[in-house]
């Protein structure tokens, strides 16, 4: 197999808006179908205490990493419900990847499929959803005297890899 360039002129001038200007799904019906994979990932900060009762299943909803894992790949398989141009794809696999640090909990979501297009917005779908997935797993444990989350975000969600291979 050998991979392809995502960057080629056809997946350049593809656009969700016609000539009047018209949001509208991209037409990929004359796109061959390829081998893709796409690598997401991204970190919630959390409270010391918080990442430890975490690693001790003592957080009182239940086990965070697991709960957050079936959110990722549940939100993996709806992402074509919830992004609006977005094409329902056959996903043929997803992995789910947590690395616990002291203050953080990181998540890689990797998708594969074979298809017409790729499948970015999904991988990044189940990064969101799975550490949505942990905030609310752990909202209790995070909040201050006043009910905020002062030291608690999602940050660095990015697509870390992609690629596409001829069939």
């Amino acid at each position: 197999m050998t991979t392809m360039s995502e960057d080629a002129p056809d997946d350049r001038e593809l656009t969700h808006v016609d000539e009047s200007g018209d949001v509208q799904m991209v037409d990929v019906g004359d796109k061959p179908d390829t081998a893709r994979r796409a690598v997401a990932r991204g970190e919630i900060h959390l409270s010391a205490s918080t990442v430890e009762a975490i690693e001790a299943d003592g957080i009182g909803k239940g086990d965070v990493l697991a709960t957050a894992r079936v959110g990722a790949v549940q939100a993996v398989k709806h992402t074509w419900e919830t992004i609006p141009m977005c094409h329902q794809i056959p996903i043929t696999n997803v992995e789910t990847t947590f690395d616990v640090g002291a203050d953080r909990v990181e998540l890689t979501v990797a998708v594969e499929t074979t298809g017409k297009t790729g499948c970015e917005m999904e991988a990044l779908e189940g990064v969101t959803t799975g550490l949505n997935v942990v905030w609310d797993m752990v909202k209790a444990a995070e909040k201050d005297e006043d009910g905020q989350y002062p030291g608690t975000a999602i940050e660095g969600v990015e697509v870390v890899s992609k690629e596409k291979r001829r069939l």
